[in-house]
């Protein structure tokens, strides 16, 4: 049993290994000029190897795609349902997702231009999980608007607003710790409330 709980988890170990290495060839020569072997052959496997992980360059691709949307759901919403106010939760949450975003900057850039590339089922999972996600966004702050905290506007709008001006962080943050994102997070928090506060 437990022989098989390790073998488990150096699966799983692999897979990510193989999807952070094959987001930065995506990401360097572009995924319709990427085949399986390229990629074995950059990271430095047989083919065969490569093809016991994942059946398809396009199966990667939706591995790709699943660490910037399914991962930040499990990752960062479980910040909105904690206890504190909306703009507390709120505050938590913009931390974690330009965190997350730092992490995984060559993913979401590969998984922003390559999306379309994905079969119609995956596209839509894909699609699901940012749904989610920016709905959850969208409750907390209609429960501050609710509540006085934050000014009456269309919470729809602001949530899509928040997230593209977070999400942007990713096609010009260079850091590589999570350090290097405390003035990025501080910045956007100020000027994310500075909208939001009830007068």
């Amino acid at each position: 049993m437990q022989e098989r709980g390790g073998r488990r988890k150096r699966t799983v170990e692999r897979r990510a290994e193989i999807t952070t290495s094959a987001a930065r060839i995506f990401a360097d020569q572009g995924y319709a000029h990427v085949g399986m072997r390229d990629i074995a052959e950059a990271i430095g496997i047989r083919g065969a190897s490569l093809y016991h992980h994942f059946p398809s360059k396009e199966e990667i691709l939706y591995a790709i795609c699943l660490t910037v949307t399914k991962e930040p759901v499990e990752e960062n919403l479980p910040l909105l349902d904690a206890a504190g106010t909306p703009t507390e939760r709120l505050t938590a949450l913009v931390g974690a997702h330009v965190r997350h975003l730092l992490r995984r900057r060559t993913e979401y850039l590969v998984g922003l231009h390559e999306r379309p590339s994905l079969t119609p089922e995956h596209r839509a999972d894909i699609d699901g999980h940012l749904q989610y996600y920016n709905r959850r966004v969208k409750d907390v702050l209609a429960a501050g608007m609710r509540s006085g905290e934050f000014r009456t506007m269309n919470p729809s709008l602001a949530s899509l607003g928040i997230l593209d001006m977070l999400n942007g962080v990713s096609s010009w943050i260079r850091g590589e710790a999570d350090s290097d994102a405390d003035e990025v997070v501080d910045t956007y928090v100020a000027l994310l409330f500075a909208g939001l506060r009830a007068d």
